[in-house]
């Protein structure tokens, strides 16, 4: 598996995440939904990582700035197709390296309620992210749950 800064230019992250963006209308109305479109993509204030695996994308990543000591982590998603063979994890590792190297100090995510978020909510959780309360523009909904971590309490597992 290789974990690449990823340029969007072969259009691959963007039908995942277009994909991702329609399967979320299932679980949340659509005002409740924070996944970044094709518009949103393009802000230069995100950076992206992709997994690949032999050549094939199995998962993404982006991270936002919010400030200079804080930033979002965005669009993490991984294709069906590999499923629990640990892109999420090593996506969520380059990230807080990242965040770490550029002297954020919280890192924060927004998620759905439902339990279809579960799998993804216990691994952020794994890596030190607790629940908490609506940062930046994001406004209490019950469709939504707010994680942060403190990047130098962070763990970097494997």
């Amino acid at each position: 598996m290789k974990i690449i800064l990823d340029d969007l230019s072969d259009g691959k992250v963007a039908q995942l995440l277009n994909e991702h963006l329609q399967n979320m209308q299932e679980y949340s109305p659509a005002e409740s939904i924070h996944a970044l479109d094709q518009e949103k993509l393009k802000d230069s204030a995100i950076t992206f990582w992709s997994a690949r695996i032999n050549g094939e994308l199995a998962g993404c990543g982006a991270l936002k700035e919010i400030s200079p000591t804080a930033g979002e982590l965005k669009s993490m998603k991984t294709n069906d197709a590999f499923l629990r063979k640990g892109a999420a994890s090593k996506i969520l590792q380059a990230i807080l390296q990242e965040a770490k190297e550029r002297g954020y100090k919280t890192l924060s995510l927004e998620t759905g309620s439902d339990q279809f978020f579960g799998p993804a909510i216990n691994l952020y959780k794994k890596y030190g992210f607790v629940e908490c309360g609506p940062f930046g523009d994001y406004k209490l909904d019950p469709y939504s749950k707010f994680y942060s971590v403190c990047l130098e309490n962070s763990k970097t597992l494997d």
